[in-house]
C-alpha cells in the first residue's frame, strides 16, 4: 500500500514524475512564484524519502532526487481510494457524478470510451 501524500509532498512529486532526476535547487526553479525556502523544499524531499517516494544519488556535495513510485501506481491508488471514500466503491457513480457536474456530452462520453477500449 502506497502512503498518501500532503498537497506540497505530492507537488514536489509531479515535478520529479517530469523531470525524472533533480536536485531540490531544480526542484524549487520548476515551482511557482513565490518561490518556497530551499529548507523547505529540502525537508519535503527527505520526508518523501523517508515515505519510501523517492531515493538519491550523491552528485559532488549534494544528492540528486528520483522517484521510486510510479506516477502511474500512484495515481490508480488516489484514484481508488476517491471511489471507496465518495461514490461507495462505485466507479459507475463517480464517472455519472462527473459527467453530471461537467455537462458531459455524447460525443465526450464516446471518445472516453473509445480511449478505455484502447488500453484494454
Amino acid at each position: 500500500m502506497i502512503k498518501q501524500l500532503t498537497k506540497a509532498e505530492e507537488d514536489i512529486m509531479q515535478i520529479l514524475w517530469r523531470l525524472e532526476k533533480a536536485n531540490v535547487k531544480a526542484i524549487i526553479d520548476e515551482l511557482p512564484a513565490p518561490k518556497p525556502a530551499y529548507n523547505t523544499v529540502s525537508t519535503i524531499v527527505r520526508i518523501l524519502e523517508n515515505k519510501g517516494f523517492v531515493d538519491y544519488e550523491k552528485q559532488g556535495k549534494g544528492h540528486v532526487y528520483y522517484p521510486i513510485v510510479k506516477q502511474q501506481d500512484y495515481s490508480n491508488q488516489s484514484i481508488n481510494k476517491l471511489v471507496d471514500n465518495y461514490f461507495q466503491g462505485s466507479f459507475k457513480s463517480m464517472v455519472s457524478f462527473f459527467m453530471k457536474k461537467n455537462d458531459i456530452g455524447l460525443n465526450e462520453l464516446e471518445s472516453v470510451l473509445k480511449e478505455i477500449n484502447k488500453e484494454k
